[in-house]
């Protein structure tokens, strides 16, 4: 797609905010498995089932704008995850790795806020009536990376000490 003026970096935006959420779908059921701390294996596994259905809103969107949702591979969220990867594969305290794992999701969460932001203030900027529906993920996405602190400071960033 040929980004021409803010509606087509608009759209080309939302292609790109589809493969993120599915690549998180495809990623977050893995590094839940190995998670220890019970709140944060509950959290990613039940990230995966929240970006599964983003990556769906998103493409009505698409849709909506009279385009296809196309196979896209975001290359920003694929390194951040596979870094969550590597960190899950590689880190035998189990304390260290749950630490290594809030920081790879939150790493996930604000990636998403920066794009589901700039996608809100491009729909207010355009009149879209996508805007409720960009700004209900936003705060979806917001509330995970809340989430994700309170756990560290609940308890995941004590037992990496320990």
């Amino acid at each position: 797609m040929e980004i021409t003026d803010l509606r087509s970096l608009y759209v080309a935006e939302l292609q790109e905010a589809r493969s993120v959420e599915a690549q998180i779908a495809d990623a977050f059921d893995a590094l839940g498995a190995r998670a220890s701390e019970p709140r944060l294996k509950e959290l990613l596994h039940g990230e995966v089932q929240e970006a599964a259905q983003h990556r769906d809103r998103i493409g009505e969107l698409i849709a909506g704008h009279g385009e296809e949702p196309r196979a896209h591979d975001d290359q920003a969220m694929r390194a951040i995850l596979a870094e969550a990867d590597k960190w899950a594969r590689s880190i035998e305290d189990a304390g260290a790795r749950d630490a290594a794992l809030v920081a790879s999701a939150q790493r996930v969460q604000h990636y998403e806020i920066a794009l589901y932001g700039s996608l809100a203030a491009w729909a207010k900027e355009l009149g879209m009536a996508d805007l409720e529906r960009l700004l209900a993920i936003l705060d979806e996405e917001r509330a995970a990376d809340e989430r994700l602190s309170e756990i560290a400071k609940s308890g995941v960033n004590k037992e990496a000490v320990a």
